[in-house]
């Protein structure tokens, strides 16, 4: 976005809590329509209380809603317990809605038969429900609680703990469906983790360039007329040769990367220029996202 782009004011509570949850049942309804295409004809697990209702669903035949709804209820206690009630509405709304739309989308029917491509569409489904879920600032409980609450006990990363518990359900995938099976459901979590990065950083990622130039002054110029950038500039010192370098912060849309290099080629051909990926921009000049 340019200089002059406007900007908005927050939206109101009300409003804003009415997209919130609404992002949160849309991406519970597409997380559950996927399991019912994809991952319940083809009996493939996944991380998380998804993949325990598989596996549990395997050796019992119960229905995986009522095993997510059986297994979600103590962690959601566990987490307003520890974290208190800030942490409860929307978990509870998410914890109780995606089970339902399981239980209640269950009369879709089966996809595909190819194992392979119900654990790459099963992936994307759930990992584009979820996160939209995640967009609405909402969960739908499971090991998530968990992770939260042994990643405070124990100091570890929730990143790490996350990938524990899924790496103890696959396992368990492999010891009760067999070792493709784990495979496939490996499959499953690593393309339902790139497709909830995906979509909580959405598509159109903004680039950061940062400049160092003697000839920081024109290209400001270039950069705040011509190209139509805003820019920041941040103090530094060169690291061999003690001076002052002012370096030049300038976020643009991808588009632009073409004509702003080819501005600070024409300025100064031996500036020191990084350009790299800046996923989410937020405040003046650029659009705040959920």
């Amino acid at each position: 976005m340019s200089k002059r782009s406007e900007r908005r004011g927050p939206a109101h509570p009300a409003f804003q809590a009415f997209v919130e949850f609404g992002m949160i049942t849309l991406g519970c309804a597409v997380a559950a329509a996927g399991f019912n295409l994809f991952m319940r004809p083809s009996g493939l697990a996944s991380g998380g209380i998804v993949g325990i209702s598989v596996l549990v669903r395997t050796l019992t035949g119960m229905e995986p809603a009522y095993i997510q709804w059986a297994l979600n209820l103590p962690l959601l206690l566990l987490g307003l317990f520890v974290f208190g009630k800030e942490y409860g509405l929307k978990t509870a709304f998410g914890s109780f809605l995606f089970p339902l739309l399981i239980l209640n989308l269950r009369f879709l029917p089966e996809a595909t038969r190819d194992p392979l491509l119900a654990s790459v569409f099963g992936g994307v489904s759930l990992g584009l429900g979820l996160g939209l879920v995640f967009r609405g600032k909402g969960s739908i409980g499971g090991l998530t609680v968990s992770a939260r609450v042994i990643s405070e006990r124990t100091g570890m990363a929730m990143g790490t703990v996350l990938a524990i518990q899924d790496g103890i359900v696959l396992a368990a995938a492999a010891f009760v469906l067999g070792l493709e099976a784990a495979l496939y459901a490996f499959v499953v979590v690593f393309v339902m983790g790139r497709v909830i990065d995906l979509v909580r950083v959405g598509l159109g990622g903004s680039k950061l360039a940062l400049v160092v130039s003697e000839k920081h002054e024109e290209l400001g110029k270039i950069i705040l007329g011509d190209l139509d950038r805003g820019m920041t500039i941040v103090g530094a010192r060169g690291g061999f040769t003690g001076k002052d370098r002012p370096v030049l912060m300038v976020v643009m849309d991808p588009s632009k990367i073409v004509p702003f290099k080819a501005a600070v080629r024409e300025v100064d051909p031996s500036a020191f220029v990084v350009i790299i990926d800046a996923h989410e921009v937020l405040g003046l000049g650029f659009k705040s996202r959920l």
